[in-house]
């Protein structure tokens, strides 16, 4: 199943492990990297930061957890200037033991936080730094929902 960063709609695209006395390989066969053009991790030390929300309307993101566990939030904005603000946001959790690549397609807002302390996601952008920076909208962490409360 190849990817297509155009989508109005998010994915969660699946990978598999192999393991033999060699060791494991864990690998996500179906997510095609090919219009990636940065990357950066993020560690969340603390399971109280909330980082929400960011959006973009050419940007495409990627996350990964590679330790610990986060829960993602995903909302699509329609409206840049008023965001609507009874949009209920689409949940997912990724843990490091899953082997799972969320896709965030453009048009959308994110937030995240960790579920458990020191847990790390990397992230994958199909736009350069520069581009990304002309590309960035921010909304209060609150809008969508409560995140101290129990999410999971």
């Amino acid at each position: 199943m190849e990817i297509d960063l155009g989508t109005k709609k998010h994915q969660l695209i699946n990978g598999a492990v192999h393991n033999d006395h060699r060791g494991t390989v864990a690998y996500v066969n179906d997510f095609n990297m090919s219009p990636i053009k940065r990357m950066y991790t993020i560690t969340h030390t603390s399971t109280t930061v909330v980082r929400a929300w960011q959006a973009h309307k050419i940007e495409a993101k990627y996350f990964k957890c590679t330790k610990g566990r986060f829960v993602i939030a995903i909302v699509p904005i329609k409206d840049w200037n008023t965001p609507d603000v009874n949009s209920k946001p689409e949940i997912f959790i990724l843990q490091a033991d899953k082997n799972q690549v969320l896709c965030v397609p453009k048009g959308h807002a994110n937030g995240f936080k960790a579920l458990e302390a020191n847990s790390e996601l990397i992230v994958f952008s199909d736009q350069d730094l520069d581009s990304a920076k002309n590309d960035q909208y921010r909304f209060d962490q609150d809008l969508w929902m409560d995140w101290s409360k129990k999410i999971i």
